[in-house]
């Protein structure tokens, strides 16, 4: 006779707890107040919701997971579904390997919150090597073995997309589940939807809701970029946005190009340059006139042999190197270097020859820049563009060259100059 009404009351309670954990964000935390109201609160079934979930459109908790967090805790667990979906980490995965790529995101989220005054729950994923990356960066740095666990589900992306509806919501689910309305300017508590009104009149907790497809991936992508900019305004304007997340919320809201696009713009503009005021050989002289650039540009690409960049992302590279060449004319000129330049290097190819992997390279050494600096140096050449590809962990030239050079960094290695372009896979 006394369950039911026992039961009703642990419900309250969690519901309460729930309210109160994101009243004190908005009060505290606006920024992250202001999303976790665009997540109406759901319980779930604790077989698929272990802890708590999203699937980009609400926040699902596992009722006696709740009960065993404090207020702090769950604040925290608020916070960081929301930011999933703030960062649109549901819409950016790719071709990515699930479960790494899921780690990735939790790396990339706790910290921030941790270093916003959040308290982490048990488990919660932190590794201070990966302190400031992005979940793109990270990604390529966990151990493809690694059998940790997310802190929570990530229910908008399963591997198994079958089609259909696997443990799918109902119509009615879905509608409950959906955005809620935009808040007014205000932005007060009122605007977003209770704890508990996503599960009025259900009796037990919520299916695993499908997979997103790719059109709502898109859509929901948008949304959450205009929700981003909306509560970054309104924290800032209360004084209470900065530190790490203010730096990470102004990166994401400049319009980004992947890194292939970018080496793509940067070796069409220098292949447009009419004339060139290269330094001329100490051969001819001490002036240095300007002179009619030949149609063919002379490029160099270094690559990193040292054992911490996969032979298959190199493949990538000069793959991706191939294609671009062809629209610029530009004749190649690979030079695979660990601690010294590969035996057989340099590999020459002209504009109509295809780029290829040389055959039976070998590296795994230390790593140093230098000796394709001082190949340069020693051939008296000054080519158009260097594009060196590598972790950037390693003995750079005291000297800035004469010519340009772009680093494509995978990792969070840094460079003295040049220009630096991010690899995200």
């Amino acid at each position: 006779m006394g369950a039911a009404p026992a039961a009703a009351t642990d419900r309250q309670q969690i519901e309460t707890k729930l309210a109160a954990a994101r009243t004190r964000l908005i009060l505290d935390k606006p920024f992250l107040g202001a999303l976790v109201l665009r997540l109406p609160m759901q319980p779930a079934d604790p077989s698929w919701c272990p802890t708590t979930a999203t699937d980009a459109r609400g926040f699902f908790y596992n009722p006696d997971y709740i009960a065993g967090l404090s207020l702090g805790q769950t604040q925290f667990m608020l916070a960081h579904e929301a930011l999933h979906c703030a960062l649109s980490h549901f819409a950016r995965r790719g071709h990515r390997i699930k479960h790494r790529w899921d780690l990735a995101c939790d790396y990339a989220i706790n910290p921030l919150l941790i270093d916003d005054g959040l308290e982490p729950p048990p488990n919660a994923l932190v590794m201070p090597l990966y302190r400031g990356l992005t979940a793109e960066e990270i990604y390529p740095l966990i151990d493809e073995n690694d059998d940790s666990e997310t802190l929570d589900t990530h229910a908008y992306d399963r591997d198994n997309q079958q089609g259909g509806q696997q443990h799918g919501m109902t119509e009615r689910d879905l509608d409950r589940a959906s955005p809620p309305p935009p808040p007014t300017d205000q932005g007060g508590e009122g605007d977003g939807p209770q704890p508990g009104d996503a599960a009025a009149g259900q009796g037990g907790g919520a299916d695993q809701p499908t997979p997103l497809t790719p059109d709502e991936q898109e859509t929901l992508a948008v949304q959450w970029q205009q929700r981003l900019a909306g509560a970054a305004q309104q924290a800032r304007q209360a004084g209470k946005l900065g530190g790490a997340l203010e730096r990470l919320i102004d990166h994401l809201l400049q319009p980004r190009l992947p890194w292939r696009m970018l080496l793509a713009r940067y070796m069409t503009a220098v292949a447009r340059e009419d004339y060139s005021y290269a330094r001329p050989s100490r051969r001819q002289g001490d002036f240095i006139l300007p002179s009619l650039r030949s149609q063919q540009m002379d490029l160099l690409v270094a690559l990193d042999l040292s054992g911490s960049i996969k032979d298959s992302e190199l493949s990538e590279f000069v793959s991706e190197i191939d294609a671009l060449k062809g629209h610029v004319r530009a004749r190649v000129t690979l030079l695979p270097c660990d601690a010294a330049l590969c035996e057989g290097a340099p590999f020459r190819f002209e504009p109509w020859e295809a780029l290829q992997w040389p055959s039976g390279l070998r590296g795994g050494g230390g790593t140093s820049f230098r000796p394709v600096f001082d190949w340069v140096e020693r051939e008296g050449i000054r080519p158009d563009l260097l594009v060196y590809f590598t972790d950037a962990n390693g003995e750079f030239p005291a000297a800035e060259p004469t010519f340009p050079v772009i680093w494509l960094v995978k990792g969070r290695g840094t460079v003295p100059w040049g220009q630096r372009i991010q690899l995200n896979e």
